[in-house]
């Protein structure tokens, strides 16, 4: 005969899962509230660094992208680089010591922070200002992230403490900021070519599916533009650039293979490109001299490298 529970039990019991949804609930609601303070402080922190010039000025100049270039977008990919190296080797069983290493991420994310928050943005060009403040929320939930990692491997193997990693919800938060910030940095590109060539539209008017036909008639700008709102909107960390992504569509279709698999539209080829790992950091590097000789780019080292 089963055991009924007594009142005191049941009481106990509903009160003990009531507490479980009550700190899961307010753990995520601590990251979003952490979210929104760190946001706030870096609007009042930098409010002194964006300078205005006297007279009228483009919005969006080149030398403003370059800057941005080397002060912020820099910093931030620079630990990028770390983390997915780090992560790398953690799957690979090279890490003697997973938790120092994730404590060292810690300290570079903290100290490309504050290489990036001194960076002095124009306040003609919003975009940059939102940028810089993306990717600053991104290196504070990403040393967040670390800091929960370098305890919780103590106690997982590297396998559990990966998959711990990626769903995190500071990870999570910070994948959402850094994508953000990188859409803000290849729109802000987009109206700085639209004010050198008027025929650069700075709007993209593009329904909620890109047909293959439409995607071929626009400028490398507008597509590296487009790709780093794919990636923004999957909130998919790549080790790769828009412009990578952008060069492996147009191989793909170029080569005929959107053709003989019956693709019709961009979005489907992207999901197949990053769902084999299709992409590489300097593909766009690669097939530059062959499609994109005569394409308006501004003077970024990672669209004219050293070597060229």
């Amino acid at each position: 005969m089963e055991k009924r529970l007594t009142r005191t039990e049941m009481l106990f019991s509903f009160g003990f899962l009531f507490m479980l949804v009550v700190a899961v609930g307010a753990f995520f609601y601590g990251v979003q509230i952490g979210s929104d303070k760190t946001e706030s402080k870096l609007i009042e922190q930098t409010k002194h660094l964006s300078s205005t010039k006297g007279g009228a000025v483009t919005a969006y100049q080149q030398q403003d992208l370059v800057s941005f270039y080397h002060t912020v977008f820099l910093p931030y990919r620079e630990f990028q680089t770390e983390w997915f190296q780090s992560l790398h080797k953690m799957s690979s069983q090279q890490l003697a010591d997973t938790s120092s290493a994730l404590k060292e991420l810690s300290s570079l994310a903290k100290q490309k922070y504050k290489e990036a928050e001194t960076a002095s943005v124009p306040k003609t060009s919003p975009l940059l200002e939102q940028a810089q403040l993306q990717f600053l929320k991104g290196l504070k939930m990403f040393q967040e992230a670390a800091d929960r990692g370098a305890v919780s491997a103590k106690e997982l193997s590297n396998a559990e403490l990966l998959s711990a990693l990626k769903q995190d919800a500071y990870y999570v938060e910070g994948v959402k900021h850094a994508m953000g910030g990188q859409q803000n940095y290849y729109d802000a590109m987009l109206q700085w070519a639209s004010s050198v060539n008027p025929n650069i539209p700075n709007v993209i008017a593009t329904s909620d599916v890109l047909e293959i036909n439409q995607w071929k008639s626009l400028p490398l700008v507008v597509k590296n533009k487009l790709m780093a709102q794919q990636l923004n909107t999957r909130k998919q960390l790549a080790s790769f650039y828009p412009q990578d992504l952008t060069s492996r569509v147009d191989e793909f279709i170029l080569a005929g293979q959107a053709n003989k698999m019956k693709m019709k539209t961009i979005d489907a080829i992207v999901d197949l490109l990053i769902s084999t790992e299709a992409v590489r950091s300097g593909d766009f590097s690669g097939s530059k001299a062959q499609l994109y000789t005569k394409e308006l780019l501004p003077q970024l080292p990672f669209f004219y490298p050293e070597k060229e």
